[in-house]
């Protein structure tokens, strides 16, 4: 190629940078509106065109468009036994047959693999997974380490870039033949905007006025969607054991899901006290600035943001020592840890920090310390970095042509 030609080349690469497309794919648009907005406007400050292919099933479909993305309809399901992943599959095929992506993000298993599988089939750009844990992991059943390990190493061969972000992952990944630095990066999570949480919001409202809670009672908040592996159950058993012992307490359980109404008959059933179900709410922030202790523990985690969230909110952090919780919380210094299935273990954490003030003020501060480097400037700037790797890369490519 001569020097004109590679001149025009590069300009048809810069024209096309401008209008180039990028696909953001997961199970779920929930998925994306929680997390990856951000993300999206970081490419589309690039330059980047940016579509999204999920199931709308669960709502929020409408956050990702106002975001300025062009949303597909690809109804997957979480289980990868699910006979609906048959018409996501075709209509994700469908939908790549007809557009070239210059690159490709996918995000959860059975999504991420179907996404891969297909980007390689039809000879899209660049392919980056972003694996929010790994579905086998320490401890997991072994039947998880059959579908999920197994899948996942056959699904390297068409991963570009694999992004981790917890300490358990990173090491199975480099199992899986990923290179520290050069196809496997480590990144701290999706990120929290600090300055939502570092000050009360100034609207003047309350969270425990609307409830009618005492400024004297104690809040224990726990943010996680209602499923089966958010663990509710385990929380619920032990919120019973505790109560019988300590009456100024609340739970406040914020989310929707499938175990919603589940769970709400057992707490009407067994007649527990002071639990409140808040549903899906759009003021977390003035909910934890209202917390006095957040608490999380589910049976995995990847890195959950709503720990972050409340650690940035100078709040300690009652967790299940799982991979992910583990990675932010620091037993005894910005929460506590407990076995899975401990339940009086998870009541005594619980009783712990509500007799002791002074302790739960101490952890906040340091937890609050702990999370700036899980800010979401930070993990931008570390996302933007892998970003322009792989786009200058496919930039070369183009040149080269």
């Amino acid at each position: 190629m001569n020097h004109k030609s590679r001149k025009k080349a590069r300009d048809n690469i810069s024209h096309r940078k401008s209008s180039g497309q990028v696909l953001f794919i997961a199970s779920v648009y929930t998925h994306l509106a929680a997390f990856h907005i951000p993300f999206i406007k970081l490419l589309q400050e690039k330059g980047y065109e940016v579509h999204a292919a999920a199931s709308s099933s669960e709502g929020r479909r409408e956050d990702v468009e106002r975001a300025g993305v062009t949303c597909w309809e690809a109804p997957f399901a979480r289980s990868p036994y699910s006979p609906a992943n048959v018409q996501a599959f075709r209509q994700l095929r469908a939908l790549l047959k007809e557009h070239h992506f210059d690159l490709i993000h996918v995000h959860t298993p059975v999504a991420a693999f179907m996404g891969r599988l297909l980007a390689k089939a039809t000879h899209q750009g660049i392919v980056l997974y972003t694996a929010h844990g790994f579905h086998f992991y320490q401890g997991a059943p072994r039947r998880n380490w059959l579908i999920y390990h197994t899948a996942e190493r056959v699904a390297a061969r068409w991963t570009d870039g694999l992004i981790v972000m917890n300490g358990e992952d990173f090491e199975n990944a480099q199992r899986l033949g990923f290179k520290p630095g050069e196809n496997l990066f480590f990144v701290h999570g999706v990120g929290v905007d600090l300055d939502q949480y570092f000050a009360p919001p100034m609207d003047g409202s309350s969270v425990r006025t609307a409830l009618s809670i005492d400024p004297g009672d104690v809040v224990v908040t726990c943010v996680a969607e209602l499923n089966e592996n958010k663990n509710h159950d385990f929380l619920l058993d032990a919120w019973r054991e505790f109560t019988r012992r300590f009456d100024r307490g609340h739970l406040l359980l914020v989310g929707t899901g499938e175990k919603m109404a589940p769970l709400q008959q057992r707490v009407e059933q067994e007649g527990m006290s002071r639990v409140r179900f808040l549903g899906y709410r759009r003021d977390v922030p003035q909910i934890l600035w209202e917390t006095d202790i957040a608490t999380l523990v589910p049976k995995r985690e990847g890195l959950p943001k709503c720990i972050m969230e409340a650690m940035a909110a100078g709040k300690p952090v009652v967790a299940s020592n799982v991979r992910g919780n583990r990675d932010l919380v620091e037993h005894g210094k910005t929460g506590l840890l407990v076995e899975l299935g401990d339940v009086p273990g998870l009541a005594k954490a619980l009783e712990r920090l509500i007799s002791d003030p002074e302790l739960r003020v101490a952890m906040g501060v340091a937890g609050r310390a702990k999370i700036q480097d899980y800010s979401l400037e930070k993990v931008l700037t570390e996302m933007a970095t892998i970003y322009d790797r792989y786009l200058k890369q496919r930039v070369r490519q183009h040149i080269n042509d």
